[in-house]
């Protein structure tokens, strides 16, 4: 049985790349910051904040064996894979890439230099987004890709399901990833508003943009994450301002074995 726990990362605390063109903040090991006490939460892998600068990006790479979902803030992104997809990456959109056997892709803030985006000259704005990886419940297979839009009216003081695995909200999400037992919510909370958390095994709540205050915790600020255990559904509201929440619900956690072979 799992001991009922609450664990806040500060946004201090998450080791950061920062290499001119990109500023991200890792919640958990990633590429040189390595550290074995902090590899995954439930089946949360990879939870990225990035911001990219204009004209630039991740270009050509690989990824396989892994769910990988994309949430943007502000600002838009390219994105092209060796299986034929592109698509443009803005808010409120629901984006999803299953890497399956193995798949290479390219993630650029550029979209004006091939008409994906209308700018009469090069902009010059970030793009800030949060991307997130969880394993899926098999691997191999064929990699897969997924958009849709979501209404903006439904992210207000709700929870929508972005991403839902086969055994979750059948009917309420907007892309499925390849694993069953997790989901991830999101959620734009007006000041004051609140919502109330999933009850499951595993929650892991970020907030990328604003502040809340988490039931029985205290005050979040941007940055801010909370691992939540057996915990309970808990409620949290936004701060005096408005604040964007990200929820992974999951109802499986991982085994060591998992972790090594990703």
């Amino acid at each position: 049985m799992l001991e009922q726990k609450v664990s806040i990362r500060r946004s201090s605390t998450r080791s950061r790349t920062a290499g001119g063109w990109l500023e991200s903040r890792h919640s958990f090991s990633f590429a040189r910051h390595q550290d074995p006490m902090n590899t995954h939460f439930g089946r949360l892998l990879v939870s990225n904040d990035d911001r990219i600068a204009a004209g630039t990006g991740f270009d050509t790479h690989g990824h396989r064996d892994m769910e990988i979902v994309t949430w943007v803030m502000s600002g838009s992104l390219v994105h092209q894979d060796s299986e034929g997809h592109s698509g443009i990456i803005y808010p409120g959109l629901a984006q999803r890439m299953s890497a399956g056997s193995g798949v290479l892709h390219s993630e650029r803030n550029d979209g004006w230099r091939d008409g994906s985006i209308r700018h009469d000259r090069p902009h010059t704005e970030p793009v800030h987004l949060v991307q997130m990886w969880v394993v899926p419940d098999e691997s191999g297979g064929d990699p897969g890709y997924d958009q849709r839009e979501i209404d903006q009216a439904e992210l207000t003081d709700d929870l929508v399901v972005v991403a839902g695995g086969k055994d979750l909200y059948p009917d309420r999400a907007a892309t499925r990833i390849r694993n069953r037992s997790s989901a991830l919510l999101a959620s734009r909370l007006g000041p004051g508003r609140s919502i109330v958390l999933p009850d499951a095994p595993y929650v892991h709540l970020y907030v990328p943009l604003g502040s809340a205050e988490l039931e029985g915790e205290g005050a979040l600020v941007a940055g801010d994450a909370a691992r939540m255990t057996a915990s309970g559904g808990r409620r949290i509201a936004a701060g005096p301002g408005s604040a964007e929440v990200l929820v992974w619900e999951m109802h499986e956690g991982m085994t060591m074995l998992d972790v090594r072979g990703h």
